[in-house]
């Protein structure tokens, strides 16, 4: 298992870099409108659509939602606050659950809860990709996210006692979640030096990349929430040793939004 992640690894990453830091913004888009579909393709199952046809019918009814963002120029900022409001509610869901399940469990809003997450990641994605430093701002979303992830496992590992969520996730503890925000944001700090910000930005900077933070955990707790609720571990075996492409993305679908919309609010990278 552990050489398969590494492998896999060793694949994805040099994909992903090049896709941030090579392709122009009109090819990047689409590049992230094919992981949207294969992520959708992926929620299809999480709805409880079991049969290809309907988890490849509901994919690209997903995806088909990207096209219709380009031609009818709907606005990033509105998409992304929309996206912030379902964020809030999730927390609540997490919270409660599976007290809670009854309001979402049901096949119809997983399906819409699928669109509501996928779509904006596009759009929070697409829109770092237009501002300066493009690649600069989407490597330090995914350092974020990642760091977030990898603090939380080894500060989980050397100090878990007490549950962050246990109804959830019960690997995650708390010592992990705050081992995952400080990895976070000593990323955020240096991101920061590099870029030489100084009086109210840092302050204004350290909160989005602290939101961000936090986001990159709800993610990764509804995703988990959701798989409970359907019964399987892993959204799919698209990615060997990793799980599907939803196991590593779904921090990143809460991330990116709160980054996106944080940096663009605030009027960095313009």
């Amino acid at each position: 298992m552990l050489k398969q992640r590494v492998l896999t690894a060793l694949v994805l990453a040099p994909l992903v870099l090049a896709a941030v830091f090579l392709l122009p913004l009109s090819y990047f888009q689409w590049f992230i409108a094919v992981v949207t579909l294969l992520g959708a393709w992926e929620w299809g199952n999480l709805s409880d659509f079991r049969s290809p046809p309907q988890r490849w019918g509901y994919a690209l009814v997903v995806t088909a939602a990207v096209p219709m963002i380009v031609l009818l120029s709907m606005s990033a900022q509105l998409l992304l606050l929309v996206s912030a409001g379902f964020w809030m509610l999730v927390i609540y869901w997490v919270k409660s659950y599976p007290d809670t399940a009854a309001q979402w469990g049901g096949r119809p809003v997983r399906a819409l809860m699928g669109v509501v997450v996928l779509i904006p990641t596009w759009q929070a994605l697409v829109l770092l990709k237009q501002m300066v430093p493009a690649g600069g701002l989407l490597l330090l979303l995914m350092l974020i996210v990642w760091g977030a992830d990898i603090g939380a496992y080894f500060a989980g590992r050397a100090w878990g006692r007490e549950k962050l969520a246990p109804a959830v996730s019960p690997g995650k503890t708390m010592a992990g979640f705050y081992g995952g925000l400080a990895t976070s944001m000593l990323i955020a700090v240096v991101a920061a030096w590099y870029w030489q910000l100084s009086g109210a930005d840092i302050v204004l900077f350290m909160a989005v990349c602290l939101l961000t933070a936090l986001a990159s955990v709800l993610g990764d707790l509804l995703e988990s929430m959701v798989k409970r609720h359907r019964g399987i571990k892993d959204s799919s075996q698209l990615l060997p040793g990793h799980g599907g492409v939803m196991d590593r993305i779904d921090s990143l679908t809460a991330a990116a939004p709160v980054f996106a919309l944080g940096t663009s609010l605030l009027g960095f990278g313009q």
